[in-house]
């Protein structure tokens, strides 16, 4: 379940390195959906080089990560057609505020 959740939230906003890449994206007039969409196959070529780099160090949790991964391609699929569904403006405050979120419970974080 926390997999389908991760997914589809990561679907939905694009988080990953996609909290750079969609911000500069929607900044550059590019739309919502394709700000996300562009975001995710940065994501993924970014994500096979770290991939490789982490299991030479040999800190891959082959398991868990097929776990969460199964439940993240159905949140995937849920996201993708959430984000054509909400407006550009509704889209926008809602990715703030993970944003903003996010950066809080960061700069609170102990350690």
């Amino acid at each position: 379940m926390l997999g389908v959740l991760v997914g589809t939230l990561a679907s939905f906003t694009g988080l990953g390195g996609g909290f750079l890449v969609v911000p500069l994206l929607l900044f550059m007039g590019y739309s919502a959906a394709k700000s996300v969409g562009t975001s995710f196959l940065t994501i993924f070529i970014i994500s096979i080089s770290a991939l490789l780099a982490h299991n030479k160090l040999a800190n891959v949790d082959y398991r868990l990560g097929v776990l969460l991964g199964i439940g993240g391609i159905i949140g995937a699929q849920i996201g993708s057609r959430l984000v054509e569904h909400v407006p550009e403006a509704v889209f926008n405050k809602i990715f703030a505020l993970i944003l903003v979120f996010l950066a809080i419970r960061m700069f609170l974080a102990k350690g």
